[in-house]
């Protein structure tokens, strides 16, 4: 159990059996009454979102999540398979959970994933991630405008926009949250 007032970002609460992971905490310290926590909620198991008043001093149920780091093997279509790196062990990721997560997954990178009552509910992307980019069309010199971007397609997928000047097999840095470019990588 945790107190209303100790609800931060990123805390697994138990409501209604499902785990839900905090993903905005507001906290409201009103003139009259007692201070209270406005919490926006992600369902780890089918993503629907909630919005609830938590009063600081009401207690919650926590749920208990482990972390396993798997390593990402391939799609089988229907789920995303992963090697424990520790047990050896397969886990099985349902694609349903997130369609869109296989944008962002690489072959042999290791990836944390969230287990509740022993089974695989989430795979932590990082924030920021290193693409290659596999199609990028040339732009003609002196066709230029500032801050002007293009369409152009990573390794795994994912469409990004970004400046003119990147180039075919240059590898750029994306924000997984927004799918925004942050940067041209040089290695």
């Amino acid at each position: 159990m945790i107190r209303g007032g100790d609800i931060a970002k990123g805390t697994v609460l138990l409501i209604k059996n499902a785990p839900y992971l905090v993903v905005e905490r507001e906290f409201v310290n009103p003139g009259k009454g007692t201070a209270f926590a406005r919490v926006k909620m992600k369902n780890l198991k089918d993503g629907s979102v909630l919005t609830q008043t938590i009063k600081t001093p009401d207690m919650v149920e926590d749920a208990v999540v482990d972390t396993v780091q798997g390593q990402y093997q391939y799609s089988d279509g229907e789920n995303y398979i992963f090697m424990d790196t520790t047990s050896f062990e397969t886990i099985n990721v349902p694609t349903s959970l997130n369609e869109n997560l296989k944008y962002y997954l690489k072959e042999g990178e290791e990836y944390p994933i969230l287990i509740f009552n022993e089974e695989a509910i989430d795979v932590k992307i990082p924030q920021k991630m290193v693409f290659i980019v596999a199609e990028s069309e040339n732009y003609v010199k002196g066709d230029t405008v500032s801050g002007a971007t293009k369409p152009i397609i990573t390794e795994t997928g994912l469409t990004v926009r970004v400046p003119l000047f990147i180039k075919q097999d240059e590898k750029i840095m994306v924000n997984t949250e927004s799918n925004e470019y942050v940067e041209r990588v040089n290695s």
